[in-house]
Parts: C-alpha cells; structure tokens; sequence
C-alpha cells in the first residue's frame, strides 16, 4: 500500500496547475446558442471573435433572424442560452412567459428607423413626407417588414403617423414585404422597389444611404433588449457574455455601425 501512495501523490501533484488554470475564467468546453436579430448580424459576428480570442473555453453560435421569428423557435422549444431583440414586445411575451432568466433582462442597444431610396428609381423619395405623398398617389412601390418583423411594426406606426392605410396599400401593389430587415435592404439595394424602411445600422453595413430619420413621434425609440433564458444550460457562461456586450471594446463595435447604447441621446 506504501508503494502505491508515491504514484497517487505524483498524479495528484501534476493535476494542480491543470485545476488551478481552470479556477479561473470559464469552464472549459462552454456552448453557447445565441439567438439575435438580423440587423445585429454584423457586429457580433465580429464581437465573436473578439470574445473567444479572450475565452478560448467558450464556443459561441449564433442564430440570425427576425425578433418574431426567433421568438417562435424558442417558443417551439428550440435550444436558446440569450435572447437579443429589436424589439421589447418579443422579450416581454417571453417575460409574462416566466421564460427568462431571473434578474438577466437589460436594454443593450437602440437603433434608428431610416428611409432609404433606390439607386435604380427614377422616383424621387427624399424623406418621410414625400414617401406619404407618393404613397397616396400610388406613385412608388414600398419595402417594409412584415407584421412580426420588428422593423415592420416601426414602419406600420409610421404609416399610422400620417393615415395611411397599409392593407390598402399592399393590396394595390404599393407595398413589398421582406421577412427581416436584411431582405428589406436587397430589395431597396437591388432595386426591385422604389424605397424601403429599414434600420440606420443596416443601411450602413448594405452601403446605402438614409434620405430621412424617423423621429420617436412616429415610431417610438428602436430598443433593443436582451436577456439570458431560464432554460439555458449554461446561464453563468451567458450572463458573462451578456455584460461584455455591455463592455467598451464591444460597444465600440456596436457604434461604428450606427447603434447607441441603450439610454443615449443620441
């Protein structure tokens, strides 16, 4: 029995500083399933990088899409450590849903709704009120995102702002739907309408050009939350990538592009 002990003790001896290194940091093998809104597909393609260079024991994926669409899948039961939205009417469906992780919930980011015009359109549309005139004149063909885009709901109350019937209008022919934001900027970038509501940040990454800014009188503040799911299997290796969002360095992502931090004038 004496004889054994030298080898254990050895054994022992040799795993220290393997444990030591994992004490710190994050446990090694982290997953995480990251469910975002399309127009964030950008910045936190690039954040990732960012982050598992720093956290090599964390493995991000990330699940692009609309806000609705996103919330139907983790609805549906599908695999979701946090949640990122455009909008707040998703996050608080999953709320009043007891879904979400005690205490996780934070308003990230805020976005801008922009008008942005074809480089193919012989129809001029510089601002908001042109593209209502033209609209009631049946004058131009309008992108916008459906009813549970986020982006879509923005543009609905921006019709509403200035009467505009929007049933009325799409069953003329006067409005296109894209089923998120991204689709929205390729049919306006691709020319295959006159004009689409989309956000300032992907009019930026799809090199267009905003012609107006919708102010919150007519849409309300572009707020994005997000949140870590109570189901997730990893919450602690979620939360610690959810308050880097919030860092300097992951911020200062987020801003090139065109987003402020939640709770900015800008």
């Amino acid at each position: 029995m004496k004889k054994r002990a030298i080898p254990i003790l050895l054994a022992a001896v040799l795993l220290l500083p393997a444990l030591s290194a994992r004490g710190g940091g994050d446990p090694p093998g982290s997953e995480l399933t990251v469910f975002a809104a399309a127009s964030l597909t950008e910045t936190l393609t690039e954040i990732e990088a960012m982050y598992e260079k720093d956290h090599p024991g964390v493995a991000l994926t990330f699940n692009f899409d609309s806000s609705g669409a996103l919330l139907a899948q983790i609805r549906e039961g599908a695999d979701c450590d946090l949640f990122l939205s455009a909008a707040q009417g998703q996050m608080d469906e999953l709320e009043a849903a007891g879904a979400l992780a005690e205490g996780s919930r934070t308003d990230l980011l805020e976005n801008r709704v922009v008008l942005c015009a074809s480089g193919f359109s012989s129809t001029k549309v510089d601002s908001f009120d042109t593209l209502a005139e033209k609209l009631k004149n049946g004058e131009l063909l309008l992108a916008m995102g459906g009813g549970d885009v986020p982006v879509g709901q923005y543009t609905r109350k921006i019709l509403d702002y200035y009467g505009l019937d929007e049933e009325a209008l799409a069953a003329a022919g006067h409005i296109t739907y894209g089923s998120n934001v991204k689709e929205v900027a390729v049919q306006v970038k691709e020319g295959s309408v006159d004009c689409g509501v989309i956000y300032a940040t992907d009019a930026f990454s799809a090199g267009l050009i905003a012609a107006d800014t919708a102010g919150a009188d007519m849409c309300g503040r572009v707020v994005y939350p997000a949140a870590v799911l109570k189901g997730s299997g990893d919450q602690k290796a979620a939360r610690d990538f959810l308050d880097y969002l919030k860092t300097d360095g992951a911020m200062a992502v987020f801003e090139r592009v065109g987003f402020l931090p939640a709770g900015s004038e800008g």
